[in-house]
């Protein structure tokens, strides 16, 4: 399939595809003309690499598991990668701990607001 194809399919930008190719998480055989065509798994791979960058992945995490995917898009056990997915998981924690912050104060300054009003 051709890359405009692949990006109305996967909802992703025909640039976001070539930067996920450029950075190595996809793969597009080149035709005569010099046109990207890919696989037909390449939706999957697609999907998986939205999937795993909304959860806060790197790219180069990313990369390190692509291999251990599955066609239905679970992940096999990726050797290697535990300890930086675990370290990804504590620094999303962190992060949702600083947002339920900022919305207290937030509440709090809203309802400061209200009383003087």
């Amino acid at each position: 399939m051709r890359i405009g194809q692949l990006a109305e399919c996967t909802g992703t930008s025909e640039r976001l595809l070539r930067y996920y190719e450029r950075v190595g998480l996809l793969t597009a055989d080149r035709l005569p003309n010099g046109y990207r065509d890919y696989a037909p798994a390449a939706e999957q791979t697609v999907r998986q690499i939205r999937a795993l960058l909304a959860a806060g992945l790197p790219t180069s995490l990313i990369k390190r598991m692509l291999p251990c995917a599955e066609a239905d898009g679970s992940l096999r056990p990726c050797p290697g990668v535990l300890g930086a997915l675990r370290t990804q998981l504590t620094e999303l924690d962190r992060r949702a701990e600083d947002i339920a912050q900022a919305r207290r104060t937030l509440r709090a300054a809203i309802a400061a607001t209200e009383r003087a009003s």
